[in-house]
């Protein structure tokens, strides 16, 4: 960020009277008090507590001036809201830029989407993207004002929980491209319906000012405006995959717009969509064949997203446990099932409750049962209250439910082998990755 007080002032209209500051060009915005540095703006925002509680901390740590929504000693911007004042200054210093923004969202595969976009895009061009999971009011903005001097390319994130969502970040960020990776069952809870869902994420054309790349799926035809530009993908459409061979650690494919064979080092043929849209997109920014297929051939995705580790003992574990739905746990499941046992090794799965689902959240849990392969899996583990449902169903294949973190933990621990490969899937806020991190812990 590059801006000056009195530019940042006039900007987010402030009340009080700033004309005795030295116009002095501010670099940095925090909301975390801790982060602050010497010459920062701090950005009181309220959640669990006031922020308005931390700006003498701010101060204490560098800051030379602070966003308040009321009167205070310290240098400040008085403004009505600060949330407000922060989004509006990211939104023109976005425009004052003209750093391009490729936009992505979708129910599942945003986030390594976001990754292998920003991947292949960094061959050509200096790109900086969503940072974690910054990507909703308050991330999207931090984001845009945290990329770097010179950034040429800005791939954002926009996540959505309550309808109306995406119009916003989509209007604030105004985007030239704009990719949704998949409508499926997130977020039921709040929406209500994938109908819902459907028309939420279509919220990314609300700023758009140029192509749209969505999914084959006739649900979002209703939300599709007037004289849009759109690429299909899927199936026998604008773009999609031939040629597609998975292996354990990695997988290639080759797509209707490429004569190269793309190899990504992760596995899931879900993942084979994400690179192609990633590619496609490189495509449209004018790429090379040999950039995209060697900026996705050595993709780092978000930590978290599925991985393999080894565990302490030796066995295989295939890690996916930053989010769920039940699109994504049928998709990971296929993946696992289709890989070749070890050598007198069994297959493992353990899959825990699949959050915001709402009200058909018992018969999503009950459902994944379809997907099972029981003359595959050996052991499946279940965990939480909702994955009793599934537990229910299995009554006669080999199948624990637990409702304690500690004695999943324990049961793992003595019994898994290391010829075993196991599979980890299951909701955030389940705490899987605590299971994982045990195994994987050596003593």
């Amino acid at each position: 960020m590059k801006l000056t007080i009195q530019e940042i002032a006039t900007v987010v209209r402030a009340k009080n009277n700033l004309s005795e500051l030295t116009d002095t060009e501010i670099r940095n915005i925090e909301f975390d008090s801790r982060l602050i540095k010497s010459g920062d703006i701090f950005l009181p925002l309220k959640g669990a507590r006031d922020g308005h509680e931390f700006i003498d901390t701010a101060f204490e740590n560098g800051a030379i001036i602070t966003f308040s929504e009321k009167e205070i000693n310290q240098p400040h911007f008085l403004v009505e809201d600060n949330l407000v004042a922060f989004q509006t200054l990211a939104q023109y210093y976005l425009k004052k830029t003209k750093v391009p923004v490729i936009a992505v969202t979708g129910s599942n595969g945003k986030t390594t989407t976001k990754d292998m976009i920003a991947a292949v895009l960094s061959e050509k061009y200096i790109t900086y993207k969503t940072q974690g999971n910054h990507n909703n009011e308050i991330g999207l903005p931090y984001t845009i004002l945290h990329m770097p001097e010179r950034t040429e390319k800005l791939v954002l994130e926009m996540g959505m929980d309550h309808p109306g969502d995406i119009d916003f970040l989509s209007k604030l960020a105004q985007p030239e491209l704009a990719l949704i990776t998949l409508i499926g069952e997130a977020h039921l809870e709040f929406m209500g319906s994938r109908e819902a869902i459907a028309k939420g994420k279509m919220g990314i054309t609300a700023g758009l000012h140029g192509e749209l790349i969505a999914p084959a799926d006739p649900i979002i035809n209703t939300y599709i405006p007037e004289n849009q530009k759109i690429t299909r993908f899927g199936p026998n459409e604008d773009i999609f995959i031939t040629k597609l061979v998975e292996h354990k650690e990695y997988l290639s494919f080759n797509t209707n717009f490429l004569d190269e064979t793309i190899t990504i080092p992760v596995p899931g043929k879900y993942n084979a969509t994400n690179a192609m849209l990633a590619a496609y997109v490189g495509r449209h920014y004018g790429l090379s064949e040999k950039q995209i297929k060697e900026a996705l051939g050595k993709v780092e995705l978000t930590r978290n997203r599925t991985e393999w580790k080894k565990a302490a003992n030796g066995a295989d574990i295939l890690s996916d446990v930053y989010n769920a739905n039940p699109t994504a746990m049928k998709l990971i499941l296929e993946t696992f099932q289709a890989i070749p046992k070890n050598e007198n090794g069994r297959k493992i799965v353990v899959l825990a409750d699949m959050l915001e689902l709402g009200e058909t959240a018992a018969q999503l849990h009950a459902d994944i049962l379809k997907t099972l392969d029981f003359t595959t899996i050996d052991k499946v583990y279940l965990y939480g209250p909702l994955m009793e449902n599934l537990a229910k169903a299995t009554t006669d294949k080999p199948v624990s439910h637990f409702t304690d973190l500690s004695a999943l933990t324990e049961s793992l621990s003595a019994s898994l082998t290391p010829q075993d490969q196991i599979l980890f899937k299951g909701s955030n806020g389940m705490r899987l990755a605590t299971v994982v991190e045990a195994l994987t812990n050596k003593k």
